[in-house]
Formats: structure tokens, C-alpha cells, sequence
């Protein structure tokens, strides 16, 4: 099949992927006196008293955002917040196909960091979440820095934390088929971008060994790092101070993450890594290194972030279960402490007896996997103070 040729056909027929379906009828007299005036105006008067009402009165408790400037639009780049509107409204069909979380596509006409805040932050009121999509970095990083400050519900930035939450389950498992554990494992990574920024620090908040992030200039230093998020990154990895190339840094690693460039990444890098290698080469549509290659170089478990290889890593595992955990708690953040719950409960769908080197992760249309991760999340929300019933 042409997916792109067949895709816009069906585009032009269903002349959007979302519409508005009313819960409440008003087929009589009686039911638009209670849907609309003049009975509405006794469930305004109750929030006006107490707004915390908007989550049982309203839609709200079940409802997310899915915001973007359309400047990180899956591979295409910044084409632009009215182009970034298919993938915002396939995003929303997501949430509601496999979380049952209703959300509405926001694209916001503006680069700037403190207009798209503002924006945000005065709509939040409607939203019980915000699912921030496709923004580039390292814009992406101080507008969820600035809105978590300026809002009290969830601010979730996909491209980052649900790779990070998919990367680390994956991690998780791929590590009991080499028998090592997280805290005596080197992770080199290639791409410092919003996604590797995040996986890096899931796995810090894991207790990973040691990590070198590795960007167009080599392994990332305090002397190298130019601007402040690298510098951070500087200041929490890379222990032992290394230097040098991508090739450098994959001596001796126990772990290769990629989320950077096709092909940068050959069969001598491969075999230079630790026995028992794991390879998580998420580079699309191109991998940083093909499956076959890497598993031919002495990679043990590999995965892409393609559906035509085993061990996808895929966000549509995560986002849908993390926000209707989050909902249903009526959390004020996903913090850390929920991501990680997330990603063992992800990993610990696939049963001991079913692990091999081909199946890591549970498959995308498991129906085990948005209930498991919300109740986790749900619980981790508990556990760490951000629920609120």
C-alpha cells in the first residue's frame, strides 16, 4: 500500500479525524431547560462556589490538550501550527482508541516561549491535562518548565517523556535477557534533543550506572556543552569526563541509545561496546544502524522505533495509560515517580516465560496495556502526594 497516497485520500473523506458527540440530549422542552438555561445555571452557581466542581460538573475531569507550534512535526520539521493539525487530531484519536481520554488539538499560532505559556495557562481551566506535541527543542524543555509553574494539572511533553517511559521499560527487560542490572550499565546516547534529554534522565531517576550523551560535537562536556540544558547535562553525566566522538563514547558501553540520524552508527562501533550489548537505534524511518547489522556486530537485543522490526518503541504504549492514571486522581503533575511506575508496569506485561530477544515490550494493540499502566500511575500519583482524590 501507498500509506501517504492512500492516507490523503482518506483525509479529504473523512474531512477531519474528530468530532463532537453531545453526552446530553435535547430531543424535548424539559431536556434543553436542564442541558441549557435556565437549569445550567444552578451547576455555575456550585463552581463558581468551589471551581474544583469543574471536574464533576463538566467534561473536564476527562479531557486533555494537545498542543503544538508545529515547529517539530514528526520527521517534516517546523511546518507550521496549521499543518501540525493531522498529526494533532491522530494524536487525539490515540488518546481516546486507547486511554478512552478525550482531547482536543490546539495549534498556536507563535514561536514564542511566553506567548505559548500565556496561552496555555489561560485555558487550563478547561483541561483537566496538557499533552504538549511536536515543539522543538530547547524551546520545548522552558515552556513545560514555565506552564508546570503556572498551572496546577499535568503538563506532559510526549516526544519527550513517553519515548523516555517506552525506552526505559524496554531497557528494563532487554537488561534481564543479558543478566546486568541498570546501576552497572554505561548508556551512550546519540542525540541530545528533547527525547534523548528525557530518556537520559528516566534513567538517572533510575539509578543508571553512568550515561554519555553525545551531540553533533561529540561528548557532551562542561567545556563543550553550549547552552544551558546541555550544561545540566554535563553537570549529571558523563562521571569519569570523557571526550571524543560518538565512536568514543560507544567503547565499552553496556547500552546504545540513538534518537539522533540514520546510519551514524557502524558494525565496528557495535562490536567495540561490552558483551551482551543493547542496542535502541530510534532514528525514523531510518535507524541509526539497521536491526540485521547490529545484531550481526554482536548487539544481543535491538530495538527501533520502527513497527516493521521487533521491539518498537512506541509512544502510543505510554501517553494514553499515564494521562487516564492521571485523570482518574485528578493529579496535579506526572511526575517521575508515575513515569517510572509506568515503565515497569509496561515492562511487566511481558511474562518471563515470553521475554526473548524479539519481545521485550508488549505489542500496541494489547489490552492489557492502558489499564495496567493507568492503575500503576495511578497509584505512584498516590503514593507520591500529587493525587488529589
Amino acid at each position: 500500500m501507498d500509506y501517504a497516497q492512500e492516507s490523503l485520500r482518506l483525509h479529504y473523506a473523512w474531512k477531519g479525524k474528530l468530532e463532537i458527540t453531545p453526552r446530553a440530549t435535547v430531543n424535548t422542552k424539559e431536556e434543553l431547560s436542564l442541558a441549557y438555561t435556565p437549569g445550567v445555571a444552578q451547576p455555575c452557581l456550585e463552581i463558581q462556589r468551589d471551581p474544583d466542581l469543574s471536574y464533576a460538573l463538566t467534561r473536564r475531569w476527562n479531557t486533555v490538550a494537545v498542543v503544538t507550534d508545529g515547529t517539530a512535526v514528526l520527521g517534516l520539521g517546523d511546518i507550521g501550527p496549521e499543518a501540525g493539525m493531522p498529526v494533532m487530531e491522530g494524536k487525539c484519536v490515540l488518546f481516546k482508541a486507547f486511554g478512552d481520554v478525550d482531547a482536543i488539538p490546539l495549534c498556536v499560532r507563535s514561536k514564542d516561549v511566553d506567548e505559548i505559556v500565556d496561552c496555555i495557562a489561560l485555558l487550563a481551566g478547561s483541561f483537566g491535562g496538557v499533552n504538549l506535541e511536536d515543539i522543538s527543542a530547547p524551546r520545548c524543555f522552558e515552556i513545560e518548565r514555565k506552564l508546570k509553574a503556572k498551572t496546577d494539572i499535568p503538563i506532559f511533553h510526549d516526544d519527550q517523556h513517553g519515548t523516555a517511559v517506552v525506552c526505559l521499560a524496554a531497557v528494563t527487560n532487554a537488561l534481564k535477557i543479558v543478566g546486568k542490572k541498570l546501576a552497572d550499565c554505561t548508556v551512550a546516547f546519540s542525540g541530545a534533543g528533547a527525547a534523548g534529554v528525557s530518556i537520559a534522565k528516566l534513567l538517572l531517576a533510575s539509578g543508571v550506572g553512568d550515561i554519555l550523551m553525545v551531540d553533533r560535537h561529540g561528548i557532551i562536556t562542561s567545556e563543550n556543552a553550549p547552552d544551558a540544558s546541555k550544561q545540566e547535562l554535563a553537570r549529571i553525566t558523563n562521571k569519569n569526563k570523557r571526550s571524543g566522538s560518538l565512536a568514543d563514547a560507544l567503547v565499552g558501553a553496556d547500552i546504545f541509545i540513538g534518537v539522533s540520524a540514520p546510519g551514524i552508527v557502524s558494525q565496528d562501533m557495535v562490536r567495540s561496546m561490552a558483551k551482551g550489548a543493547i542496542v535502541m537505534a530510534m532514528s525514523n524511518p531510518t535507524p541509526e544502524i539497521m536491526p540485521d547489522l547490529a545484531l550481526a556486530a554482536g548487539a544481543a537485543v535491538v530495538g527501533t522505533g520502527r513497527s516493521d522490526f521487533p521491539n518498537q518503541i512506541n509512544n502510543v504504549l505510554a501517553f494514553p495509560g499515564i494521562f487516564r492514571g492521571a485523570l482518574d486522581v485528578r493529579a496535579s503533575d506526572i511526575n517521575d515517580d508515575m513515569k517510572i511506575a509506568a515503565a515497569y508496569a509496561l515492562a511487566g506485561l511481558v511474562s518471563d516465560a515470553d521475554l526473548n530477544a524479539e519481545y521485550i515490550l508488549p505489542h500496541a494493540f494489547d489490552e492489557r496495556v492502558g489499564p495496567s499502566v493507568a492503575k500503576a500511575v495511578a497509584q505512584a500519583a498516590r503514593d507520591s502526594g500529587v493525587a488529589r482524590i
